[in-house]
């Protein structure tokens, strides 16, 4: 009996001990975790972002689904302009004498291809709307539109991908508190995303180590 007592303790030590350990390594294993996948959907987002900006320049407001911005990239064409001053004569009537009138002139230099311009030989873009690590082949949310601000009616877009899909295999508990983050040095709330269709804003949510992660 007193060998089995014995037994029983060693177990419960082992198992106590690897508890402590798994709630010190725990949140670090997580973190890692995190910030790789964070690192390859954020590098995604701002690859839509890049796109979106090229799509609007050419159409005046934002894609509304992944199809047309493909399609987009795949045929669209920056247009490389200069401007300069000029002036000419032109009669004016009330004083009737010829008058020097200033004016901007638009030249349209050349066409750039907008995959060469963004994405060169990368086909990447063809796979715009899935999300990175994503266990299923989920993909992002995105939605354009157009808002009211200031009597100013702006074009708006946003995509989203909810934490919980890029973390599916994560623990629940760290989880939940990855998801109740507010600050500026985390990925703030439930999601990853960039853009808002409340506010003329194509930001991103996440904090400033991204950006910096990318362009190393």
């Amino acid at each position: 009996m007193k060998t089995i007592i014995q037994i029983v303790l060693w177990i419960a030590c082992i198992g106590l001990g690897y508890m402590i350990y798994k709630s010190v390594t725990g949140p670090i294993e997580f973190n890692e975790v995190k910030v790789e996948r964070f690192g390859k959907v954020i590098a995604k987002l701002k690859d839509i972002k890049n796109s979106q900006e090229a799509y609007k320049s050419a159409n005046g407001k934002y894609a509304n689904d992944f199809p047309s911005l493909i399609q987009f990239i795949d045929t669209g064409n920056y247009v490389i302009t200069q401007q300069r001053d000029s002036s000419f004569m032109r009669f004016d009537k009330t004083y009737q004498i010829d008058l020097q009138q200033d004016t901007v002139i638009v030249d349209t230099l050349d066409f750039v291809s907008v995959k060469d311009s963004l994405f060169k030989s990368d086909t990447r873009y063809k796979d715009l709307a899935t999300v990175p690590t994503a266990p299923n082949g989920e993909k992002f949310t995105m939605k354009a539109d157009i808002i009211e601000k200031s009597g100013y009616r702006a074009p708006v877009y946003e995509v989203k991908v909810a934490k919980n899909v890029v973390l599916y295999d994560q623990p629940k508990d760290l989880l939940a508190k990855e998801n109740s983050l507010m600050s500026v040095e985390e990925v703030s709330g439930s999601e990853i995303k960039v853009g808002s269709l409340t506010e003329v804003s194509t930001s991103g949510n996440w904090p400033p180590i991204y950006d910096k992660k990318g362009d190393q």
